[in-house]
């Protein structure tokens, strides 16, 4: 190497970049050169070479510099080098300028004067490049601090990146990193199941959190540290960041849907901005609101002491988020990045023009059609295909990631059972699908919620990524879901032996009320948003129409036709079945014929019964519910066996002997039993049935 390797033995080296500071930090280790790494503070410092910070570390006797990950758009830092008579080697691979920097060297897999097969490698895929190069031979003791960096900067995991993933994954389980043994230790990592997931969801978010929340050297010093006491303080220190970031995006994330279910409008692209949001978290937060919606958003914090916003992008393959902001450049103080992500500065007052021109060039370049959240299936298959043989050959297409993901399948019109939120907070969705006697486990994170949208034996269609869930020593498939399809009326179960409150606050609903006594009872707490019906005749019953899609049946009908009836002349799209009996007639049943026997005897033994005010007294001495002999002497009443007048009752003498099931009570009285018996009692998957039988038959 000559020159240029005594420059670097007798110097300082400045780099940028985790995982690539730490591979050019060994590397040139290795060689003999003395090295200085600097991980810009980006609160400070912004994303790329600062001028300041140059300066400082050539006045501090540095030599040569280093950029990873960044400096193909430092210009000024880089000429101000040159005019301090310091070289400065660029190692990038973030979307080339028009123009490049006057560098001592550009190392870009894209370089116009180049023809590099590949042109997706990750930063620290350019740096470990280039440290082959240094060394004349490939480190493979750093692949597994490539395998971390390429996986945590979102490039297409196809060709060379696949395959120094794969050797990474294979280093990465047997590591000498004490750094990484210490994180892992506390991370709760198994070394034999490190995968591309164990880097995505628990190693990289770790490492990033320091730096996103101020200085990223102490990620550098885990990853390149020999001494124990220092890897395990540091690794508790990185635990401890990523708990804090966590704590930041789950505020932050929640304030920024706010304002986007507050907008007027619909837009095609977010611009989100608001004053004390953490900086160092806005991508993350970005990314969450393209998952949910499916669209480009940029997330910034206001600085208003500055007059500036400055933030993160996310993006969507329809969508090119570089190109966009380059369109607008005139608009941004600073802005870099590639298609799916962009780190951005704009004055205050830009903002909504921004927000404007972004929308705009969606139309213009005709994606406004394109964006929106879309699930691309591999395929479809039944329940009873989704086995851990077939799991486990899915496997062989790993690493999953960036233009190469997991497989996601389709399973259609299955049925849902065992229903139910999860989770510390419920956040979580844990159901079962059931096709033919075959069974799948799903887990679906942040699907909380819509567990309260699906019936106990719904039909459903999902998709989802599948996966093996081992416990105890046993192994079973489970689906880990991306979206579901609700199929047809859902029918949920509310019956108890009180109106649950929940009720009183579902809105754009209809509650029909059967009992006049429970209508006058409770309609005062029906939603202003819904709407309150009072069937308690036929009349009322022809003329019901309803005006939301959900139908909510607060009270128990007295027959059964009556539910029937309203079913097939309506078209919900969600039931609930509350069924509320306010006598529990079903409970206390008919009266026996002993029953009705003893009232007689006793009718026809006594005159002038008080029963206005000794009702109470004669149920007492008879040993009969009140409710039962009041239902005994309506019957009596009706088929002409007792006369009542002012609360008195008599015997009628002569009268010609009648059967009770004559009595229109006695057939009323009938049918709310077998109505409640129906509704009230009945396994809920036989009413549930019924009741979506009632509604198809109409349609």
């Amino acid at each position: 190497m000559g020159e240029n390797s005594e420059r670097i033995s007798k110097g300082y080296l400045s780099l940028y970049g985790v995982t690539s500071t730490a591979v050019l930090k060994e590397t040139i280790e290795m060689i003999g050169g003395e090295v200085n790494y600097y991980i810009p503070n980006r609160f400070n410092d912004g994303y790329g070479p600062n001028t300041a910070a140059f300066e400082r570390l050539i006045e501090e006797g540095t030599q040569l510099i280093v950029t990873c990950d960044n400096g193909v758009a430092g210009h000024a830092a880089i000429d101000r080098a040159n005019e301090l008579g310091v070289d400065v080697i660029v190692s990038d691979h973030h979307e080339l300028p028009d123009k490049l920097p006057d560098a001592y060297a550009v190392i870009h897999p894209r370089h116009p004067q180049g023809s590099y097969p590949f042109g997706d490698l990750s930063g620290v895929g350019v740096a470990f490049k280039l440290a082959t190069a240094l060394l004349g031979e490939i480190p493979i003791e750093l692949l597994d601090l490539v395998a971390i960096g390429t996986i945590a900067d979102l490039v297409s995991l196809t060709d060379e990146n696949r395959a120094l993933v794969m050797q990474g994954l294979v280093i990465l389980k047997s590591t000498q990193r004490i750094g990484l043994s210490a994180l892992f230790k506390l991370a709760k990592i198994k070394r034999e199941e490190i995968d591309e997931e164990t880097i995505g969801f628990i190693i990289a978010p770790r490492l990033n959190a320091v730096g996103r929340l101020g200085d990223a050297s102490p990620a550098v010093e885990l990853l390149t540290t020999f001494d124990d006491e220092e890897a395990a303080s540091l690794a508790q220190m990185v635990q401890e960041k990523n708990i804090e970031r966590q704590g930041y995006v789950s505020t932050i994330t929640n304030e920024a849907f706010e304002m986007i279910d507050k907008m007027d409008t619909a837009m095609d692209v977010y611009v989100l901005a608001k004053e004390e949001w953490h900086e160092g978290v806005l991508g993350i937060v970005a990314s969450k609101i393209v998952g949910k919606t499916g669209k480009p958003a940029i997330v910034m914090n206001i600085d208003k002491n500055k007059g500036l916003a400055k933030g993160s992008g996310r993006s969507i393959p329809a969508y090119h988020l570089y190109n966009a902001l380059d369109n607008v450049r005139h608009l941004t103080t600073t802005f870099g990045g590639h298609h799916m992500a962009a780190g951005l500065t704009i004055p205050i007052e830009n903002i909504e023009h921004i927000q404007n021109e972004l929308n705009q060039y969606a139309v213009a370049n005709g994606l406004s059609e394109e964006l929106g959240e879309e699930t691309l299936i591999d395929g479809q298959l039944k329940i009873e295909e989704a086995t851990v043989e077939v799991v486990e050959e899915l496997h062989r297409l790993a690493p999953f990631g960036t233009d190469n993901t997991k497989p996601i399948f389709l399973f259609k019109n299955v049925e849902s059972q065992e229903v139910r939120r999860i989770g510390g907070d419920q956040a979580h969705l844990k159901m079962k699908l059931a096709e033919e006697n075959t069974f799948l486990d799903v887990i679906g994170f942040q699907f909380g919620p819509i567990a309260d949208e699906i019936g106990l034996h719904s039909e459903v269609s999902v998709v989802g990524k599948l996966a093996i869930n081992e416990w105890n020593g046993s192994r079973k498939t489970q689906l880990m879901l991306e979206d579901l399809a609700i199929e047809g009326i859902q029918v949920f179960d509310s019956r108890s032996t009180n109106i649950p409150a929940a009720l009183w606050t579902i809105e754009q609903a209809d509650f029909v009320f059967f009992d006049s006594k429970n209508f006058e009872k409770f309609v005062s707490n029906v939603p202003t948003t819904s709407y309150a019906h009072q069937l308690t005749n036929l009349d009322a019953l022809e003329q019901f129409t309803m005006k939301t899609n959900q139908l909510i049946f607060v009270d128990c009908p007295s027959d059964v036709d009556w539910v029937k009836d309203l079913l097939s002349g309506s078209s919900p799209e969600k039931i609930i079945a509350c069924f509320y009996s306010r006598e529990e007639l079903y409970l206390n049943g008919m009266p026996s014929r002993n029953q009705f026997g003893q009232v007689f005897k006793y009718t026809a033994t006594h005159v002038n019964i008080d029963i206005r005010n000794k009702l109470k007294l004669l149920a007492t001495h008879l040993n009969i519910k009140e409710n039962n002999l009041i239902f005994i002497i309506s019957v009596f009443l009706e088929i002409g066996f007792v006369t009542i007048k002012d609360g008195v009752m008599n015997v009628v003498k002569d009268v010609h002997k009648k059967e009770l099931e004559q009595a229109a009570a006695y057939q009323k009285r009938l049918k709310q039993i077998q109505s409640e018996n129906f509704f009230v009692y009945s396994h809920f998957s036989e009413l549930e049935n019924w009741m979506k039988q009632q509604v198809n038959a109409s349609l």
